[in-house]
């Protein structure tokens, strides 16, 4: 596999459906926007629909021709989930790629409306349920592929068994997201595990490095305040930022359960990493999708 790829290596996508959540800017933004300058229809999944329509009109002023839609999706709304999956069941006979990519990054503690902490929630929950809605579609899909993001600071995280939602143990900003991307790795591993042998769907993980995008405004503390400071000093362009998701994505070449980021750790050329230990604990990964599944009363079929 070469070590070279850009937004120009994406393949011809013609007569595919793609699926990005939070797709109104960023790197959602950016994944959504290459896709359909390479042919695949793509469904904007969005919490502002506003928003969203501003992306549509940026991508359509310099691609006319672009196949895109925004459809409402809040990730931390299980109501909302369940709708938006229902409308594209409904209008989409085949989804080829489902970029989990929309997320929340050190904020403040709050609770999605299910009451789940926001971080896990939205983070790692609501792609869950996603997933778990759409999988049957993708799977009847040939060589589909689920593509979610993590983060280099998964490595900094610890999966809270016995206390998931900070009921029991001060708030950390830092912690409940570092744990949230650690949650989204290992899900990817255990649902790459159930996929191999049954589908040709592939499910894989990226993350950006430092991107110049809206996430970790609202950290606080002095690790916010330093990542705030500093990432405008290290950080490449949001662009940059979404081609280990969009190689994962679209390489021909890759495998499932692998995970991609920048060759330099923060930035670079998107190659193949390796995730942290923690990450790849299967016992682990197994309790986690139990205790999903239970949490949000979605189950997969394999």
């Amino acid at each position: 596999m070469s070590n070279r790829f850009s937004e120009s290596s994406i393949p011809v996508l013609n007569g595919k459906t793609a699926i990005v959540t939070g797709a109104n800017s960023g790197l959602g933004f950016e994944i959504s926007r290459a896709l359909a300058n390479h042919g695949a229809r793509v469904i904007m999944a969005c919490r502002d629909e506003v928003k969203g329509a501003e992306a549509t009109h940026r991508i359509h002023s310099a691609n006319p021709e672009a196949d895109i839609l925004v459809k409402n999706l809040d990730l931390s709304s299980l109501k909302s989930i369940d709708q938006f999956s229902k409308e594209v069941l409904e209008s989409e006979s085949h989804i080829d790629l489902l970029i989990n990519n929309a997320g929340l990054m050190a904020i403040n503690e709050n609770k999605t409306v299910e009451g789940f902490e926001m971080q896990f929630g939205v983070n790692h929950l609501g792609h869950f349920a996603l997933t778990a809605n759409l999988i049957s579609r993708l799977m009847q899909s040939p060589e589909s592929r689920i593509v979610s993001m993590s983060s280099a600071a998964h490595r900094n995280g610890k999966m809270n068994f016995d206390d998931l939602m900070y009921v029991n143990h001060k708030y950390s900003r830092w912690g409940a997201y570092s744990q949230s991307k650690l949650a989204i790795l290992l899900f990817t591993a255990e649902l790459n595990r159930r996929l191999e042998g049954r589908s040709t769907t592939l499910a894989l993980t990226a993350h950006p490095g430092v991107a110049k995008t809206k996430l970790g405004q609202n950290g606080g503390g002095i690790i916010g305040i330093g990542f705030q400071l500093s990432a405008p000093l290290i950080a490449h362009s949001a662009l940059k930022g979404a081609l280990p998701a969009l190689r994962a994505a679209t390489d021909p070449d890759v495998h499932g359960g692998e995970f991609y980021g920048p060759r330099y750790g923060m930035f670079g050329t998107p190659v193949v990493e390796q995730p942290s230990a923690r990450a790849q604990n299967m016992n682990d990964a197994a309790e986690l999708w139990r205790i999903s599944e239970k949490l949000t009363k979605k189950s997969f079929p394999i």
